[in-house]
Order: structure tokens, then sequence, then C-alpha cells
């Protein structure tokens, strides 16, 4: 029966949703054909989270793909999780959900009831983020994996992309950190999902609202957290931008038990991974804490907004942001060194 099997005792991962090193990654696309395209927005915009090709003046479509081996043992729960995921980077450049492909891999000798139960839950995030499932695709593995290829539409003269975060601006944070230190520590049976429900719950939110709140206001900037981490992904924006990202470290939020796992040396194989292809960029990095390391480290499994905007509007934002869910004011953009990120 499904509730019987332990999902996460299946994957070699190391409890978060691993993402390719960055440096591994950065070493294979640079060899990699360029395409040319004068619609292909995405090419121009550094770090961009989604590809965008621009159909007409009013209209760009908005793809992503990303799918994992489960960090939790409710087969439903895990779908619901890569699903969310998945969608985060329409959300993060304001792209609308249209479409949802299925992306699947599925080990012969487990219950079918159990890919059931994963694409139900995968389902049910598709319908609420007001998509459609038009089909997939399935293979035999090893390990259990599921995610989605997702596309949406945006309007490519409001759309929010990487580029664009300006001396002065506010950033604010929409999901706490800490989802890998957490499902690091589920997969060692140190914790359980009752223990990690916060957590669990905040992976399943969609970022839909507060992609819709940022439109509405205006922001200068946006990304999503995942993988490379609050680290990683702030440089990229720093970069994209050519500021310096100035974060408070003791502003910064951790999802109930994610501090204390750190400090327990549940640390995922991500983290440190992030932390030596990043680390020289972070003017301060060796006055950090440890438990800061760990947790701006962290690789992140469908997490939150990071939005930079403007002073004048980062109020009115937050005030909304946490009357939805939650917003976090976790630092400001300064006027320094391009791409470099300074923790205070």
């Amino acid at each position: 029966m499904t509730n019987k099997i332990r999902l996460t005792a299946l994957s070699r991962s190391s409890g978060c949703a691993a993402k390719m090193p960055a440096a591994s990654l950065a070493q294979v696309l640079r060899q990699l054909p360029t395409f040319v395209d004068e619609n292909l927005l995405s090419a121009s915009i550094p770090f961009a989270d989604a590809g965008i090709y621009r159909i007409d003046a009013k209209t760009a479509l908005v793809q992503s793909v990303d799918f994992f081996t489960p960090i939790v043992d409710d087969p439903t729960i895990f779908g619901r999780i890569a699903a969310a995921n998945a969608l985060s980077d329409l959300y993060a450049v304001g792209a609308r959900p249209l479409t949802a492909l299925n992306v699947v891999g599925f080990p012969p000798g487990l219950d079918p009831e159990i890919l059931v139960a994963i694409l139900c839950g995968g389902s049910e995030k598709i319908a609420e983020a007001g998509a459609v499932l038009v089909g997939g695709h399935t293979v035999e593995d090893d390990e259990p994996k599921y995610g989605l290829c997702v596309t949406g539409l945006v309007d490519p003269q409001v759309m929010v992309t990487t580029v664009g975060a300006r001396p002065g601006d506010k950033l604010l944070l929409t999901k706490p950190l800490g989802t890998g230190l957490l499902t690091t520590a589920l997969k060692g049976e140190v914790l359980s999902e009752s223990e990690i429900a916060e957590a669990i719950r905040g992976m399943t939110t969609l970022n839909r609202n507060s992609s819709l709140l940022m439109q509405q206001i205006g922001v200068s900037a946006c990304t999503d957290i995942t993988g490379f981490g609050l680290l990683g992904h702030a440089l990229e924006m720093a970069e994209a931008s050519g500021v310096t990202l100035e974060l408070s470290a003791k502003q910064l939020p951790a999802y109930p038990g994610a501090l204390e796992m750190a400090q327990m040396g549940l640390v995922p194989v991500g983290s440190y991974r992030n932390r030596e292809f990043y680390q020289h960029k972070v003017e301060n990095w060796a006055d950090l804490s440890t438990l800061t390391i760990d947790l701006i480290a962290d690789p992140q499994t469908s997490g939150g907004l990071l939005i930079a905007v403007s002073a004048e509007k980062a109020e009115s934002l937050a005030t909304a942001l946490q009357e939805i869910g939650g917003c976090w004011r976790i630092g400001q953009v300064a006027e320094s060194s391009p791409g470099r990120l300074r923790i205070v």
C-alpha cells in the first residue's frame, strides 16, 4: 500500500530537490550552440527564470520544466510540491499558467497506485493554478521522479525579470528558508512529516497570489528561490541588475526546526556545492556565522519569491503579501560593485 512505502528511501539524492551543481552546469552551458532569434526575449535576460518567446507586441510564451526525486514520503504531497515548484518559474516573471505536461520516472516494481497518488497531487496544483493538464511522458527508472513542463503567457511590456533592481530598492522574501535542511532530516528519519508540517505547507503553496500582487503594485525585479539557495539566486539578481544586494542576517526567516537541523549537521550536499561556487562573490563571507551560511546556501524546493521593490512601494507590497501568507523584509539594494552580495 502507498502508506507503507518510504518514498524518500528510494532516492539517492540528499533530502532536497538536488540540482546539478552550478559549476558543472555553467561548464556545460558554455559549450552549447546559441540560437539567435529576436523574439527569444529570455536570451537577453541574464539568469532568466524561464524561456520567454515573443508572439506579438502584447503576448509572450513562457515555458519551464522541473522534476526531481521524492523529498517526502506521502506520494500525494510529493506530487503537490513538485507541481508547485515547477509552476514557480512562471510566477516569478508574472506569467499566467496555461498548460502542463507530466514528466515521470517510475520504478517498475512499485505499486502503480503510488504513481496515481503522485499524479493526483500534481493535478490538484495544476487546477489550482488555473492551468490544464494536456499530457506527459513516463519512463521506467530506478528512482521515482516527477515534475512538470509548464507553459504560460505574459505581456512582455510588463513582465518581471531578474534585471531592474535599483539602488535603494527594498528586498522582500515571500517564504521562509530551510526546506533542504528539513527534508534532509526527514530522509534521515530524524524528523517526521508531521514535524515539518509548516515547511510542507509552504512548499505546496503556489506563488500565484504573490505574483499577482507584485504585478498589481509594480516591482523592479524578481526571482524565485530554488536549488541554488537564497545565496545563488540573490547573486544572480545582483549580477543581472548590476548591483550589490545587502541582506540582513537577523531578518532571514527559517521554517521551524531548520536551524536546529543545521546545528546537528544535517546539511544537504547541495548546500556545500552552493557555497563553494558562490562564496567568492560575498564581500564578507569570512565574517558570517555557520548558521547564516547554512541558511542562505540551503537549496530550496518550491521556495518563495525574492522581490526588489522601490522604497515608496515596499510597505504597501509587504503589507499585502503578509495578509495573503507571508512576507519578510530581508534587505536592500546597494549602489556598489555589480554582482556582489553583502550580509550584515
